[in-house]
């Protein structure tokens, strides 16, 4: 990082900060195209091909934005490029979508909540709210009376929908076109937003040409919450609440996610008990999750027994959960120092017992539908996603394991108990539909050998750390990943030292995987959509915040 360091201050960049192995860099507007393809294509020594997320953030005296990097050579290295411009009328920065793929969505929700342009993005249009969508929420001047903003009492296709508008430098003069999202002709078919084999409210307008799919456009916000900013208004043991409630499959890893980060502010201790407790719990949370996402795929191919049976072994941990912690899917279990509450007597009991249990079930799910034929079929050579593209777009977790991405964090920066636990990170290099639905069966048996090395030597002593009554986390900005069972899920939090933070930003690994579909599915039968889709295993809350 040294020698990045003294490259970006020689073109120009300040406030040149390092801390917990991050670099902060701030760059001036006109040179931040410049300065990012810099550090895309190398030329410090370290390439930053994984655009790991975009935070917009209203500073008052200006609109700027984070970008964070990281290079998957040197995954434990992250670098936050900071840029901003002082005009609120008419904001603009500079895309860079032409560097990295995950940027087109980023940057869209950029301009969807703090209003600015991205130039030369190729489709500015907002993400979750409407075209008509008067204000931008995340602004600190937003005004966010129920007046200026009614419900309508129509579902008609709105503008957005239709058009989108791309700003360019001509003559040396900035210009904004708008144009057709899909062409006159084209026959375009809508995939939900209530169909149950989109995994969620998710709606996808389709452009086919007979049978094969030529374009995707993924359209969001339906169920957009407006967590963010209702964060802004909670306090860090409140918004816990809400983390469990993004991707609710994972919702034990976002909390822990959370946790860890106002800790990490905090310099709070933690109990060892509390971190072996909680690494347990994760990876129960993640076999169950796994379960689920087996048994989805294989109905999205028409085996309604594999998700009965799916469901079944999921039931049991549920019902570890429930003893416990008293939750079922929202567990509602780890608190900033620990978790709520010591774990039940018959906890450990239980879960030796199932270890055995999942290994001897995973056996008959391979029996039931792996081996079959007609699911092979289904399955191999379809739905290609190169692991050069995978970075490009973000699609970590298992689906980028399966394109040969080793992007595990708890390996790349281990937390909780994992640097005590001996597990191999599962790859496949084919980085098809069939390596994505194997990949999860086999990352449970690394869960369940996780838990196996664990159960035992859980140590004594507390469950939780003392805190105080009111919490404050010092004046500074926070970033924590953890790996949940889709990808890598991220917290920001930047705080003024009061008991809300002023900014708090979660990344959503589904985001990025609806992305994929784009490069996947393209090119392939309309009847693939759906399998493709399922093997991806995106949750559309965690991308509706």
């Amino acid at each position: 990082m040294e020698n990045i360091k003294e490259k970006l201050s020689a073109m120009g960049c300040t406030d040149l900060l390092q801390a917990d192995r991050t670099l902060s860099v701030t760059v001036e507007k006109n040179k931040f195209h410049e300065v990012a393809t810099f550090l895309k294509e190398g030329r410090g020594g370290m390439v930053f091909d994984f655009l790991m997320d975009i935070i917009g953030i209203d500073y008052v005296e200006s609109l700027g934005a984070i970008y964070y990097l990281c290079s998957t050579d040197h995954p434990q290295e992250l670098l936050a490029l900071r840029v901003s411009t002082s005009d609120r009328e008419q904001p603009q920065l500079f895309s860079v979508c032409d560097l990295w793929d995950s940027a087109e969505l980023y940057e869209r929700e950029v301009y969807d909540f703090l209003g600015i342009k991205f130039i030369n993005h190729p489709d500015m249009r907002r993400l979750f709210l409407r075209s008509d969508w008067k204000g931008h929420p995340l602004r600190k001047d937003y005004d966010a009376s129920p007046a200026i903003n009614p419900i309508p009492a129509h579902n008609e296709v709105i503008d957005d929908m239709e058009r989108s508008s791309t700003i360019k430098i001509e003559l040396g003069e900035l210009v904004e076109k708008s144009h057709q999202i899909f062409g006159e002709k084209e026959y375009i078919v809508n995939f939900g937003p209530q169909h149950p084999a989109m995994h969620g409210v998710l709606h996808l307008r389709v452009s086919l040409d007979g049978e094969i799919v030529k374009k995707i456009d993924p359209n969001f916000g339906y169920i957009h919450r407006g967590v963010e900013k209702m964060s802004e208004a909670y306090t860090y043991p409140q918004i816990l609440h809400l983390t469990d409630r993004l991707d609710y499959l994972s919702g034990t890893m976002n909390r822990h996610a959370l946790c860890l980060c106002c800790e990490k502010a905090l310099s709070l201790e933690v109990p060892d008990r509390a971190h072996y407790i909680r690494t347990i719990f994760d990876e129960l949370t993640r076999i169950a999750s796994h379960l689920l996402g087996w048994g989805c795929i294989c109905m999205d191919m028409g085996s309604i027994t594999a998700f009965v049976y799916g469901m079944r072994d999921r039931e049991k941990i549920m019902d570890i959960f429930e003893e416990t912690a008293g939750g079922r899917l929202m567990v509602n279990y780890n608190t900033i120092g620990g978790v709520a509450c010591d774990i039940h007597p018959n906890f450990q009991k239980k879960v030796k017992e199932l270890i055995p249990y999942l290994r001897k079930m995973i056996k008959e799910h391979h029996i039931l539908f792996t081996e079959n034929p007609i699911a092979r079929g289904r399955m191999e050579g379809i739905g290609y996603l190169s692991k050069e593209k995978a970075i490009s777009l973000g699609a970590g977790g298992p689906s980028g394991r399966a394109s040969g991405w080793n992007n595990d964090v708890r390996k790349i920066e281990p937390y909780a108990a994992y640097q005590h636990a001996d597990f191999d990170v599962v790859l496949r290099e084919g980085g098809l539909t069939f390596d994505r639905y194997i990949i999860r069966l086999d990352e449970i048996e690394q869960s369940l050998r996780i838990i196996e090395q664990l159960i035992d030597n859980i140590p004594e002593g507390f469950f939780a750390a003392k805190t105080k009554a009111i919490i404050r986390l010092p004046e500074g900005e926070y970033y924590q990943r953890v790996e949940n069972a889709r990808g890598e899920f991220g917290v920001y939090i930047n705080s003024r030292g009061d008991k809300s933070p002023y900014r708090i930003k979660f990344r959503s690994p589904s985001l990025t995987l609806v992305n994929a579909l784009k490069p996947t599915v393209t090119g392939s039968k309309v009847s693939d959509l759906i399998m493709v889709g399922g093997s991806l295993d995106y949750v559309i809350p965690c991308i509706d915040r």
